[in-house]
């Protein structure tokens, strides 16, 4: 009979050892503590969507400049800009990350973006997706 080998990073073996900072920043000590590898790449990618281009002191082309799109004309070419530029940030700063479906909507009307990926982590059993909507 087969059964599925689940693979655990390293990282996630001490229960009670932080791994990364948690996306948004709040609670007591302002930051929180990510304990799971899944966790912390979650939290790590919302950092770099939330980045503008230039935001990032020392790592100017970190981010993924979503929002700078909202103040052009949104339309099928520009989104489609959009979407291989984040594609490429993201084989260049998150190579673990395999983007399975990346997809960028508009409503241009209202000057708004929706975004969502469908990603996992190689050499994991790590399966997540993450959804923003950018508005003006």
């Amino acid at each position: 009979m087969a059964y599925k080998v689940q693979r655990i990073n390293p990282l996630d073996l001490q229960p009670r050892k932080a791994v990364g900072v948690a996306i948004p920043f709040q609670g007591s000590a302002v930051f929180n503590s990510t304990y799971t590898t899944k966790d912390a790449v979650r939290s790590n990618l919302l950092n770099f969507f939330l980045t503008g281009k230039n935001e990032r002191v020392l790592n100017v082309d970190f981010g993924s400049g979503i929002r700078n799109f909202l103040f052009e004309g949104i339309n099928d070419v520009t989104l489609e800009e959009a979407k291989l530029n984040i594609e490429a940030d993201l084989r260049l700063y998150f190579p673990q990350v395999v983007i399975k479906q990346l997809t960028l909507k508009s409503t241009p009307d209202s000057n708004l973006i929706n975004f969502k990926l469908d990603y996992t982590v190689t050499q994991t059993n790590i399966v997540d997706e993450i959804s923003i909507n950018f508005e003006q």
